[in-house]
């Protein structure tokens, strides 16, 4: 196994061990002290304005418009001939399932009006955030496509970069804010946003073109061990 691969694995299997005893923890600890103290900290300075600002963040994560903006990029790059790229992108619709699987298998039930300040009413349960899982999922392979594809504009690059982290780097707080997640929900939905990306980009690197030519024009001699 070559030694990114090698890192890759190590870095799944560490996020998912991870992410597993924090399902145990929420499971049996369903209102943490430090989730509430942490909602509390975050909820402290509020307004009508950070109210707006932080849905507006959220708002790529709600359906139809998650849905929709995966839909959008991926028929973008089929037009700009990254059929290959708009598969995978399209394939980010299958965490929706993930999700669900685990946020009925821990049944977490969301932050109430009792602990909270609640900007905005969620269906489903709590645990793990999937806004954050997604974000984490479809912005993270973004900034690797970018970093990756060669015949992309630089401009285009930085653009869609900078957005890309943005969104990655305020939903955790924007979901906080707005009592829609617990901190470890946040947490557990980027631990498996991880997986989710580090097993996408897996795939989308292992099948690329690039890899199959260095792996045709490795001599055979040096393939033996």
């Amino acid at each position: 196994m070559p030694l990114k691969n090698q890192t890759l694995f190590i870095l799944a299997i560490i996020f998912s061990i991870c992410f597993l005893l924090l399902s145990v923890f929420v499971t049996y600890n369903p209102v943490p002290v430090t989730d509430h103290q942490i909602s509390l900290f975050v909820q402290k300075y509020h307004s009508d304005f950070w109210d707006k600002v932080m849905l507006a963040i959220s708002f790529f994560g709600e359906l139809p418009y998650s849905l929709l903006m995966v839909l959008i990029v991926a028929i973008i790059f089929f037009i700009a001939k990254l059929r290959r790229e708009s598969y995978f992108i399209i394939s980010i619709l299958l965490s929706g399932l993930v999700i669900l699987a685990f946020k009925n298998m821990v049944n977490r039930p969301r932050p109430t009006q009792f602990y909270v300040r609640l900007v905005e009413i969620n269906r489903f349960q709590s645990f793990p955030s999937g806004h954050v899982m997604s974000y984490v999922l479809f912005f993270g392979f973004m900034i690797v496509l970018m970093q990756s594809l060669k015949n992309i504009p630089k401009l285009t690059k930085n653009i869609v970069t900078y957005i890309s982290a943005f969104y990655i780097l305020t939903i955790a707080f924007s979901r906080i804010y707005l009592g829609a997640h617990w901190f470890t929900d946040t947490l557990g939905g980027f631990l498996l946003g991880l997986i989710c990306l580090i097993i996408l980009c897996y795939f989308y690197f292992k099948g690329s073109p690039k890899v199959r030519e260095v792996r045709k024009s490795v001599p055979l001699d040096n393939t033996i061990v």
